[in-house]
């Protein structure tokens, strides 16, 4: 759980430390689960960003270099980033 919003949590970077996030709690049962877990929870300072990416590395295979040219195994691009879907408006 962190302690900013959703989007702050995700574009402010992590060495700024400005936040502090919760984790480890038990989960507990029925209505009052939320507060349970928020109770037995660790505050831990900074971004969570550092730990989950120690969590999610045990998951990870090996790293591979990242393509230089677009599209690949017969896909073509279909246009430069950031793309015109990105520009549509709802």
């Amino acid at each position: 759980l962190g302690a900013s919003g959703h989007i702050a949590g995700v574009v402010n970077p992590a060495s700024k430390n400005k936040r502090s996030y919760w984790s480890s709690g038990d989960v507990g049962q029925g209505k009052d689960a939320a507060r349970h877990w928020l109770d037995k929870a660790a505050e831990k300072e900074g971004s969570w960003w550092p730990h989950w990416t120690k969590w999610l590395k045990q998951f990870s295979g090996r790293m591979i270099p990242a393509r230089r040219a677009l599209g690949g195994h017969g896909f073509s691009p279909i246009e430069a980033a950031p793309g015109s879907y990105v520009k549509e408006k709802a």
